[in-house]
């Protein structure tokens, strides 16, 4: 008999996130092993959009939002249920095998967070952990900082590149002026993104644009168009709103530098992208990020403007001034992050849980 697995997947719902991005990742890793003695449940909002690609590869459960109550949990038992990040609110109605997935533990850096509903919902959830996978050494370095973990079997697993194919943007019409260079940005506009400094930055940068792709409809997304309007940038930065797979390509083929300042990733998938088109990076030396980036990525130490416009003019001389070597290291470190890899990892974490 078939051993059952259940992924709580439902943040798919939003591809353009973090969350999302890791899930149909990891869906579609696992689609390409093979499952003979195991037989995976995914969940969805709308599982027949995963069922028209994946097929008969899963099985499917439909998730509501009313899930995450007690009375309405997912009513069958699974040998493993596996919860794929630390913030998911749908638990499983039965004690079962459980492996959670940290990709960060940010809200714990704030005092004021103790006790509050994520904090008590994270504590339970490393309670019930059979094992725990960290998508990066400083999401487990930070987990054990501020929580004492459970003496459970524990796994760093890298993700994989969401950038498999780079597809041919000739034909892609941008919705932002792009007539000068141009440095390119992309994330959820969160506090921890910290897309204010570059803005600030481009204040000591006069020969260069700034693009910035991703939900600015949001109270820090207000911050940064004011900061744009404060410093007289509206003619020189600007925000595209949510992109497609081919806008993003795009700008991050056609930019001269990608950069990245946030200082709050758990591993951080936007610079490994990046890195598959071979222009400089550029990113904070905070959390995972020098660990994900490596030695040939440009680092800011801290977000002073004149600073970082230092940094970069530095970075970028030195960058043109062997441009292939960069090229073909960030190639290869871009290639290096599989999500082949990545769920084959996952699935060994599956067996040893299920004692196949």
């Amino acid at each position: 008999m078939k051993k059952t697995v259940f992924l709580e997947t439902h943040n798919i719902k939003n591809p353009t996130t973090g969350f999302g991005v890791f899930n149909y990742g990891l869906i579609k890793g696992l689609s390409a092993l093979k499952t003979d003695n195991i037989e995976l449940t995914i969940s969805a909002k709308n599982p027949s959009v995963l069922k028209k690609e994946f097929s008969d590869k899963f099985k499917y459960k439909r998730i509501f939002g009313f899930s995450r109550y007690k009375a309405f949990r997912v009513f069958k038992k699974y040998d493993l249920w596996h919860s794929v990040n630390q913030n998911t609110k749908i638990e499983p109605r039965k004690s079962t095998k459980y492996l959670l997935t940290i990709h960060d533990v940010n809200f714990a850096e704030n005092p004021q967070n103790i006790g509050n509903k994520q904090y008590t919902l994270f504590l339970k959830k490393l309670k019930k952990a059979d094992a725990i996978t960290y998508i990066s050494e400083y999401a487990k370095k930070q987990a054990h900082l501020y929580f004492t973990i459970p003496n459970v079997p524990e796994f760093v697993i890298y993700n994989g590149n969401p950038i498999t194919k780079i597809e041919n943007t000739s034909d892609y019409k941008p919705e932002v002026p792009v007539n000068r260079p141009f440095l390119y940005s992309i994330g959820d506009f969160l506090e921890k993104k910290n897309f204010n400094s570059i803005v600030a930055m481009m204040e000591f940068i006069p020969d260069y644009n700034l693009i910035i792709s991703g939900n600015h409809n949001k109270e820090y997304g207000k911050k940064v168009k004011q900061t744009i309007i404060d410093l007289n940038l509206t003619d020189r930065v600007f925000l595209t709103g949510k992109i497609s797979e081919t806008g993003k390509q795009f700008y991050m083929k056609n930019c001269k530098a990608f950069v990245f300042p946030s200082i709050g990733e758990g591993f951080g998938l936007p610079p490994i992208e990046a890195m598959k088109f071979g222009n400089a990076i550029f990113l904070a030396n905070r959390t995972s990020l020098k660990e994900v980036g490596g030695e040939n990525c440009f680092y800011w130490e801290e977000f002073q403007p004149e600073y970082m416009a230092s940094v970069f003019y530095e970075g970028i001389k030195k960058y043109e001034s062997n441009k292939n070597f960069y090229q073909e290291r960030y190639k290869e470190r871009a290639n290096s992050f599989s999500w082949e890899n990545a769920t084959i990892e996952y699935m060994k974490v599956y067996k040893t849980l299920l004692l196949i």
